[in-house]
């Protein structure tokens, strides 16, 4: 087990730090790994090693199309609005089964995104580090009040900007063919800052389940709804509409992986 990290390590020991980087990245957050990743961070920014946030979405899931035999289908782009009506802003609500969707979105949709998301993840090092400088919105999912405050202020600004707020119902990725909680903050806050939310299928875990480090050759399907407007709603209601769109479209796709559903064959598309 490495040791600590001392107070105001030198650069001779910046060897010693990334190697201590990796065992964080290995061994889990713990509450001393977590002051470690602050640390390391912060040494590395104080010595000119900037934390650059890129996100690497094209590389990603463009090497996994090439490398794992990984293609994408998307129908209902239509439903968006296009990148010319940039002000345009819509609350992005996605089913949510593996990493791949993660690294998609940003990519596929034609406005910047950015992800509400627990504020855990900062503590990855380097990745962590990167997006905690994005235009995102990291919560401390424990203090709900203080959360929900935030993502109502960020989420105004940035879709009042044409930044579309991605906001998985389900909170935590789903098994391939089953079903989590939708909760309503997605629809809370499209009601909040008046904007449409829009419904999202995604048959990712076909080829990357979750909790898995494999990703398996085949076609993912993303089909877009269409928006939700908010008038006159009210934030449980306006999640059941999404909810009764999102899975019944998914059983449509991925009619296999939902043994008491009707099959239905997806729509004819040409896989990128």
């Amino acid at each position: 087990m490495a040791q600590g990290l001392p107070p105001n390590p030198d650069d001779a020991q910046l060897r010693a730090l990334l190697l201590q980087v990796r065992r964080i990245a290995v061994v889990g957050l713990s509450p001393k790994a977590q002051r470690d990743s602050h640390r390391v961070s912060a040494y590395m920014q104080r010595k000119g090693y900037e934390i650059v946030p890129v996100y690497p979405r094209e590389e990603s899931i463009l090497g996994a199309r090439v490398i794992c035999g990984v293609h994408w289908r998307v129908q209902g782009m239509e439903n968006v609005p296009p990148a010319a009506d940039g002000n345009a802003g819509v609350i992005l609500a996605p089913k949510h089964q593996s990493t791949w969707e993660t690294f998609a979105f940003p990519m596929l949709m034609p406005h910047p995104v950015a992800y509400v998301f627990k504020k855990e993840l900062l503590m990855i090092p380097f990745f962590g580090w990167a997006i905690g400088r994005m235009d995102m919105i990291h919560i401390d999912r424990s203090k709900r009040a203080e959360a929900w405050k935030k993502v109502a202020e960020r989420g105004r600004e940035l879709t009042a900007r044409g930044i579309w707020v991605i906001m998985f119902p389900e909170g935590t990725r789903a098994e391939r063919g089953s079903q989590g909680e939708y909760k309503s903050g997605a629809t809370r806050l499209a009601i909040w800052a008046k904007v449409p939310v829009v419904p999202i299928a995604v048959t990712s875990a076909r080829c990357w389940p979750r909790k898995s480090f494999v990703l398996r050759p085949g076609v993912i399907d993303i089909s877009i709804g269409k928006p939700i407007p908010p008038e006159g709603r009210r934030p449980d209601e306006m999640m059941k509409e999404v909810e009764t769109w999102i899975e019944a479209e998914m059983r449509r796709l991925d009619p296999e992986a939902y043994a008491a559903s009707t099959a239905v064959t997806p729509a004819d598309a040409t896989p990128a």
